[in-house]
C-alpha cells in the first residue's frame, strides 16, 4: 500500500481501521489542491467548496474500498472529479449567448499560496499551474462539455496518464485521447490565438505601472486616461450580470452610460486574484462615515495594455481578504 496516506504514522494498515478524526486529518492535507481542482472544473469558488465537502464525505463512506493500488491523493482526485461531474450533470447552465460565464467567481492569491510546492523547481509545471488558474483559462474551460473538460484538466493540468484517466471515467484510452484532442481544439476557440495574449505571466514593473495608472485614472473618473490604457479589442464583463462589452469604444461608452463619469468619493486597494492584478474599489458613504466595498476589477494585461477587465460585485470582498471598510484617514 502506498505510504502517502499517512497510515504508517497512525499505526494502522488500512483506512477501515482509521477513526473519523484521524481520517479528517488525512484528507485535510489535500483540501487546498482539491479545492483548486474543483474550481477549475466548476468555475465557482462556492461550488468548489461544496464539492470538496462532498468529496470528503464520499471518501469517508467508501474508505474500506481503498486498496492502495494508487496513492491516497490520486484516490481523492478520482472522487473529487466524479463529484464535479455529478454536479455538472445536475445543475450547470450553458455560458451566456455572449460567451460570458455568469457563475464565475474569483480565487484569492493568498489561498493559492497554500498549494503544495513540490514541483516549484520545474518552470513548466509552475507556468502551467499559473496559467490554468487565470480567468481567461477558467472561462474557456467552462465552454467544454463536462467529460472532455475532466479529461483536459486531468491530463494537461494534473498530469495523469491517459490510462488512469480512462479508468477514472470508465472509458477506453482511445476515447480519452480523442476527448483530449477535442477539448484542446475547443479551448483554442475560446482563448486568444497567441498564448501571451491570454496570460500575463509574472507581473513585471511595466504591469505594475500600468495598474497604478489605471487606478489613478479610475479614482479621478478620467475617461480619456482610462481609454488610453485599453487595447482596441479589450473585453469587459461583470459576472453574474449578463453582458459582454468588446472593443475600446464599446467599453468606454458603457462606462459613460452607467454614470461612472463624475463619480466622486472613490478609494482603492490593490490586490491579486487568480494570479492577476486586481483593484478593489470603495465608495464613500456619508451615513456610514466610511468607504464601503463597491466592485473589484481583475485585469489581464498583455503587451503593455489592458486586454480584459472582469468586474466582480462587493459580495466577493470578504472571501478575497479585503477590508470591510476604509476610514476617512485611509489613503490609496
Amino acid at each position: 500500500m502506498s505510504t502517502d496516506t499517512g497510515l504508517e504514522e497512525l499505526g494502522v494498515s488500512g483506512l477501515g481501521e482509521v477513526d473519523e478524526p484521524a481520517f479528517s486529518e488525512l484528507t485535510e492535507r489535500h483540501r487546498r489542491e482539491l479545492h483548486v481542482h474543483c474550481y477549475r472544473m466548476l468555475g465557482s469558488f462556492e461550488d468548489a467548496e461544496d464539492t470538496v465537502q462532498e468529496t470528503f464525505l464520499r471518501a469517508w463512506r467508501r474508505r474500506e474500498t481503498y486498496q492502495g493500488r494508487s496513492t491516497f491523493r490520486a484516490w481523492l482526485y478520482r472522487i473529487a472529479t466524479n463529484a464535479c461531474l455529478d454536479l455538472l450533470a445536475k445543475c450547470r447552465p450553458e455560458p451566456a449567448t455572449g460567451g460570458e460565464v455568469l457563475w464565475l467567481q474569483p480565487y484569492p492569491d493568498r489561498l493559492l499560496d497554500e498549494l503544495p510546492t513540490g514541483d516549484a523547481d520545474d518552470p513548466e509545471t509552475v507556468a502551467v499551474a499559473r496559467e490554468t488558474i487565470e480567468l481567461a483559462y477558467l472561462v474557456a474551460v467552462q465552454h467544454l462539455a463536462p467529460r472532455p473538460r475532466a479529461v483536459l484538466i486531468m491530463r494537461d493540468v494534473v498530469g495523469w496518464p491517459a490510462k488512469d484517466v480512462a479508468e477514472l471515467l470508465g472509458d477506453s484510452v482511445n476515447s480519452v485521447n480523442s476527448a483530449l484532442q477535442r477539448a484542446r481544439a475547443g479551448m483554442r476557440e475560446h482563448l486568444p490565438a497567441e498564448r501571451q495574449d491570454w496570460t500575463g505571466g509574472e507581473e513585471d514593473a511595466g504591469t505594475r505601472e500600468l495598474v497604478r495608472r489605471y487606478t489613478d485614472a479610475s479614482v479621478a473618473t478620467d475617461i480619456d486616461r482610462l481609454a488610453a490604457l485599453l487595447r482596441d479589442d479589450v473585453r469587459c464583463s461583470m459576472p453574474p450580470t449578463p453582458g459582454l462589452y468588446v472593443g475600446r469604444d464599446t467599453v468606454v461608452n458603457d462606462w459613460i452610460e452607467s454614470g461612472f463619469v463624475g463619480m466622486t468619493g472613490l478609494r482603492t486597494v490593490l490586490t491579486s486574484v487568480n494570479r492577476q492584478p486586481a483593484v478593489a474599489f470603495y465608495l464613500w458613504q456619508e451615513q456610514e462615515g466610511a468607504y464601503l466595498p463597491l466592485t473589484i476589477d481583475v485585469l489581464r494585461v498583455t503587451g503593455g495594455a489592458i486586454t480584459e477587465i472582469l468586474t466582480f460585485h462587493d459580495d466577493q470582498f470578504p472571501r478575497l481578504g479585503l477590508p470591510e471598510r476604509l476610514s476617512a484617514d485611509d489613503t490609496e
